[in-house]
Order: C-alpha cells, then structure tokens, then sequence
C-alpha cells in the first residue's frame, strides 16, 4: 500500500486549487444567488483537460485515472459544489456512459467535444414516477419506420438546460421491467426534444437541474446506445464510477467547510482568547477531521480498485454513503463554530450547509446504498 501522492497528483491539485480561487472563487455567490451557469467557466475547465479526465487522449481526454478525477472534483467542490456537480455529471455519467457502453464510431463522434468542453452532456434516467425504483421508468421508445420514437419525461437531470447531448433510458420492452430499458444519444436541436422546467433549488444553485422532454423524438437506429434492453443494467455499471465522484463532491465541500471552521476558530475571540484553545471547539474540528480522512481514504480505495478494472459496485457505494452523510456533519458543525455568523451569507459555510445536502440523495440516497451494501455483503 502506497498513502503518498504521486508528484503529479500534487500538481494537479495545486493547478485545480489555483484554477478554483482564482477563476470561481470571487463568483460564487454571485452565481448562487442569480442561478448563474458558469458556462464560460465550464469551457476553460474543458480547455485544461478537467472536463475528460478520465478518458484516453485519443479522443481527446486527459489520460488520468480516478485517483486524480477525484482530486479534481474535490478542488472545485472545495470552492463551489455547483462546478463540481456540473462537471462529475458531465464526465462520470453521460461521457462515460458513451465511453463505456458507446459503439466505436459513437466514441469518435461525441467524446472529442465532450472531453474538451466545446460540448456539455446530461444524463438521464429519473421520471416522477421513477426515482430510487428507476426499473419503474414510463418514457418508452418504439421503432417506427426505421426510426426509434420517444415519448416521456426525465426530471433532476443536471446541466438539462445547457446539454448538447444527452443520454437518455428509455422502456423498449415493458413486460420485461429492468431487462427491457434501452440507453439513447439524444442531440440538442433534435426535433421533439427540449429542456423542461428548470428546478429552483435549495443549494447548488449554479448547477442547472430540471426536466427533459420528449415528444415524438425521432432517432435513427445508430441513436441505440449499448446493446438493446441493457440500457438499466448499463446504468449501474456507470453509477459505480458516479458514485466516486459524488464522494469526491462530498469530500471537496466537507473539505471548504472545515477550511472555514478551522480559519474561524483561530481569528474568533470569545472570553478573552480564540475559540480553537476551548476543549468543546477543538472536539468539533477533530472529529470533522477524522470525518475528512475516513471519506478520503474509502473514495481513494474504490477510486483504485477501479483504476484496475476491479469490480467496485461495494466499494464506491461504501464511499459515497459515509462521504456524503460526513459532509452533511461536516457543514453542521462548521455553521454551529462560526455561531450566529454560519447563518449569514457574508460566510461561506451558509452555503456549504445547504450544498452538501445534495449528496445524500442524488445518484442514489443514502437508503439505497445501504441496499447496495447489503446485497454485496450477503453474496459472499
């Protein structure tokens, strides 16, 4: 085992860190309060390679692995969640979902513009009526005339609104439930496509969420993503790697939310000294500390395992259930240290408190990981 970073994962943290304070950073209210996509941003982070980590620099990714996936995701979760959720969103599932299930000349096609950010992806699998039971999906798609039909709606589908492509799961068989779900590439200006509502959130409120819509959508064969019918079954698979990006999202926002408890602490004088010397504060910051490196490590093991095509469904769902419900301790903690001052948005942890949220729900809650977990743990 080998806890040390690699020099080059030193350097990207520190050019992510560098990138996050100085190009968000003096943004990140602005855009909270005003709903503000930071899609200028987005295009730099496509520039620099941010934006198709993951993939191989043939089509035109960066040739990293999880390990500093993760690390990117966390340095700008540290500074704003919403760049982060955008980018983990665009990257972990609708580009790798390409990547993965995608034909060849599928590859070629989108991950070029998706890897560098002149494209942004989304990707779809909840409905109202289909959420932790995603088997319960009623978008269907039926072959007419040589062409695949789609006709439903998607709801909670990140970057909806600013999507040049989005992957979609839709019902091709209904008698046969999760086995009868097929995955589709659905470009923007396609007709009988269009974003939906757009959501007016508790936090991550620079991210874009809302619905997606098809009416009468009209896709050639070639739209087919993956195999037919496999399209479920291919979603999980591409949520373990989402997983690890949202304990990533978990893990940056603790991380920005202890960084401001910390700094806090140190300055805020209460009876003649600095709250960091009471015993009651210093309780506070170890265990939020303790809360960070247990995160971290269980994202770093399943972020390994999966850059060595180890199976990682027990381990990133591991990871993301205690790194999300750490950071929602994590920004509880921070807002009661800065006292009445953590209900004010001139500090940052007001917005970590209502960010990090998020995490215990999206890409699966908190309860369905345990479901994970437990299958997992019973089959051996």
């Amino acid at each position: 085992m080998d806890f040390e970073y690699t020099p080059e994962q030193i350097h990207l943290r520190k050019s992510v860190r560098e990138f996050a304070e100085g190009e968000i950073a003096p943004h990140v209210m602005e855009w909270d309060e005003a709903q503000i996509f930071p899609l200028e941003v987005v295009r730099k982070l496509g520039q620099l390679g941010y934006m198709g980590a993951i993939f191989p620099e043939e089509l035109g990714g960066a040739g990293l692995g999880y390990i500093e996936y993760s690390i990117i995701i966390e340095e700008l979760s540290r500074v704003d969640g919403s760049v982060g959720i955008i980018v983990a969103a665009h990257t972990s599932l609708c580009s790798n979902h390409i990547y993965k299930m995608g034909s060849d000349e599928q590859r070629r096609r989108y991950l070029p513009k998706l890897a560098t950010g002149e494209w942004i992806g989304c990707w779809s699998l909840t409905e109202p009526e289909a959420g932790s039971d995603a088997a319960g999906t009623r978008t269907k798609a039926v072959m007419d005339e040589g062409k695949w039909v789609l006709n439903g709606a998607k709801t909670f589908t990140t970057n909806a609104h600013y999507a040049d492509v989005c992957v979609a799961m839709a019902v091709t068989d209904r008698a046969a439930a999760q086995h009868g779900i097929s995955a589709f590439l659905v470009d923007k200006g396609t007709p009988g496509f269009r974003a939906g509502k757009k959501e007016n959130k508790l936090g991550l409120r620079a991210s874009a969420t809302g619905e997606v819509i098809f009416e009468g959508c009209r896709l050639a064969p070639e739209q087919l993503l993956g195999k037919m019918n496999e399209g479920f079954v291919d979603s999980l698979k591409v949520l373990d790697g989402g997983r690890i990006s949202i304990a990533a999202l978990s893990i940056g926002m603790a991380q920005g939310a202890y960084d401001a408890a910390l700094k806090y602490s140190k300055l805020r004088k209460q009876f003649g000294r600095p709250i960091s010397e009471f015993q009651a504060i210093q309780h506070k910051l170890v265990d939020m500390a303790v809360d960070l490196d247990a995160s971290r490590l269980l994202n770093y093991r399943a972020a390994w395992m999966l850059d060595h095509g180890m199976r990682v469904t027990r381990e990133s769902a591991m990871a993301k259930l205690f790194a999300s419900e750490a950071a929602v301790r994590i920004a509880n903690e921070a807002v009661q240290i800065h006292g009445g001052y953590g209900f004010i948005k001139d500090y940052p942890v007001e917005k970590f408190y209502r960010d990090v949220k998020l995490c215990t729900i999206g890409e699966g809650t908190s309860e369905i990981q345990r479901l994970v977990i437990a299958r997992q743990l019973l089959k051996s």
